[in-house]
């Protein structure tokens, strides 16, 4: 399995060494390892994904799922900001979804997120749909969901971005 490097930073798959940290990593970013998108619960520190390195630091985490053809981001976290970290994961997923035969390559993020909404867009993702109200039905799933997100903007809508592979 090739393993990619960009600048300072490699990127490894997840090994299973590595998922206590990961569930960390989740719960203390995301609330718990349990991510919902489009009414589905994704136990992401179980799924496929790599981590970025500084020398022997973790600095950041990507997990997938992979259904048919098409390629979900269900989680990025980048513990180092303006390093490339992000980028690079979203490029080493973007080459693991063309070797599996993936078509499309997709993601959610919330109305409130302005910060991931321009971050996909400058790397060629699309806006694909906006899913009014979604999050009543996530919070459902997963109530530790808050009702107020980044900026005090209040959480409701699912953003679902794509590229098309």
């Amino acid at each position: 399995m090739p393993e990619y490097t960009f600048q300072e930073q490699s990127i490894k798959r997840i090994e299973s060494s590595w998922r206590p940290w990961i569930a960390n990593i989740l719960t203390e970013r995301w609330g718990s390892a349990r991510i919902v998108t489009r009414g589905v619960v994704h136990n992401a520190d179980q799924l496929p994904g790599f981590i970025a390195f500084l020398g022997d630091q973790p600095v950041g985490l990507l997990t997938f799922n992979v259904s048919g053809s098409e390629c979900e981001i269900i989680s990025l976290d980048s513990m180092v900001e303006k390093r490339g970290i992000g980028s690079a994961l979203v490029e080493t997923i973007r080459k693991e979804a063309v070797d599996r035969g993936c078509k499309r390559l997709w993601l959610i993020t919330t109305n409130d997120n302005l910060p991931a909404l321009r971050f996909y867009q400058k790397r060629g993702y699309r806006l694909a749909a906006v899913h009014p109200n979604a999050l009543d039905e996530s919070r459902r799933l997963k109530p530790e969901i808050s009702h107020t997100g980044m900026d005090g903007i209040p959480l409701r809508d699912e953003i679902e971005l794509e590229m098309l592979l």
